[in-house]
């Protein structure tokens, strides 16, 4: 596999973490479920992706996301973000922050229009993400840190990509049905089992792919109790206050997801700004992600109480909120400062780009969303 090769101490550090993972093999009668296999790799304590102290983000890191590109995604988003706590509490909740820079962009756009808000929290679990955190944010008193979910909130959550990384099953179609992959080890290595999954995972499979019975023999997809899990919780949360939650992630509704012609899932790595798919890839030292289920979502949070109040492309969100009349206040004919910012609004909303693949979904509750906003949707679709 042609991928950068870490150095020594990177090295190690995988190499505890393939041993922490074997163990737990080993207790758990020679193997455990993907799901667990993933969470201990992205989220084991000082060995884990997340939980490690490696670089994750830009040049130096695995993955660019869209606040790293420009502001301006950060301009857009604040005004609606402006309008949605007009309508409840001036709180903003951010999940897995990055470099913090999204919330930096967030504030200073609000405050540039003379929007104060009382509280930004932010749930972070790495701990080398959470120190660039608070080293960019230490000009802004009403940032602070939480490491879970708050028993009630009202205002606005924001979450940039992190639904995709939260664990998946891998589930496979057999003759005999549905299977649940598993991880085990043999001559050393980490390798794919597979047992009859349990009834709450059968329940997920039955929930989640839409006709199940038509896709062929061989065919493996992903199903996403954890982040169903997540948006439950996000909207027992939600449901005593008023506010609402926006989350960004690339992923499909469940129709577009289990289609024929995706026999392999989407499940992905990033390393060094590689993209591969080998997840047993020096563990600890790469992302694991998933596209996301929107459907699955939506009706996660529908269940636990809350409206689904918009579904769309980046590209419909972050037209309606006005990227591109933030943009302009950027005079055109200075090209050194405006070509590089039209090119960056281009990467997050041209089709072939950012645009289309990345979507949007907000759900909440006792809040109306922006005209343009709501235009966009495509909710229908989900």
């Amino acid at each position: 596999m042609p991928l950068p090769e870490p150095d020594s101490d990177a090295l190690a550090a995988s190499h505890a973490l393939q041993q922490l993972i074997a163990n737990e093999i080993e207790q758990h009668d020679g193997s455990i479920t993907f799901a667990r296999f993933m969470e201990l790799a992205l989220y084991a304590p000082r060995l884990g992706y997340y939980s490690g102290g490696a670089a994750k983000l830009g040049r130096d890191g695995d993955f660019t996301t869209a606040p790293e590109i420009t502001p301006l995604f950060g301009a857009a988003l604040a005004r609606v973000t402006a309008s949605i706590i007009a309508q409840s509490a001036p709180n903003i909740l951010e999940f897995g922050a990055g470099t913090g820079k999204l919330a930096r962009d967030v504030l200073a756009a609000l405050a540039a229009d003379g929007v104060a808000i009382d509280s930004y929290a932010i749930v972070e679990l790495s701990g080398e993400l959470r120190a660039r955190q608070q080293e960019a944010l230490a000009d802004f008193p009403q940032v602070r840190w939480l490491d879970g979910f708050p028993d009630a909130f009202s205002g606005v959550v924001l979450a940039n990509e992190v639904l995709d990384a939260m664990p998946v099953e891998l589930v496979t179609k057999t003759p005999a049905g549905w299977r649940q992959v598993m991880v085990t080890v043999a001559d050393g290595r980490f390798v794919f089992a597979d047992r009859a999954p349990d009834a709450a995972l059968a329940a997920h499979i039955g929930r989640q792919i839409p006709d199940a019975e038509l896709l062929a023999i061989g065919y493996l997809t992903e199903v996403h109790p954890v982040a169903a899990g997540f948006m439950a919780t996000l909207a027992r949360m939600l449901e005593g206050g008023a506010g609402a939650a926006i989350l960004f992630d690339y992923g499909f509704p469940a129709h577009e997801y289990y289609v024929d012609d995706r026999t392999g899932g989407t499940l992905m790595c990033h390393y060094r700004h590689h993209a591969h798919p080998d997840p047993f890839y020096l563990p600890g030292l790469q992302d694991i992600t998933a596209h996301v289920d929107f459907t699955a979502m939506a009706l996660a949070a529908q269940d636990a109480g809350v409206d689904v109040l918009a579904y769309m492309s980046q590209a419909g969100f972050l037209l309606g909120a006005g990227i591109g009349e933030l943009l302009l206040r950027t005079d055109p004919q200075d090209a050194l400062r405006y070509l590089p910012q039209a090119n960056a609004v281009q990467k997050l909303v041209s089709p072939s780009e950012m645009g289309e693949l990345f979507k949007v979904l907000v759900v909440g509750k006792d809040v109306e969303l922006p005209a343009p906003i709501a235009a966009a949707d495509r909710s229908h679709r989900l």
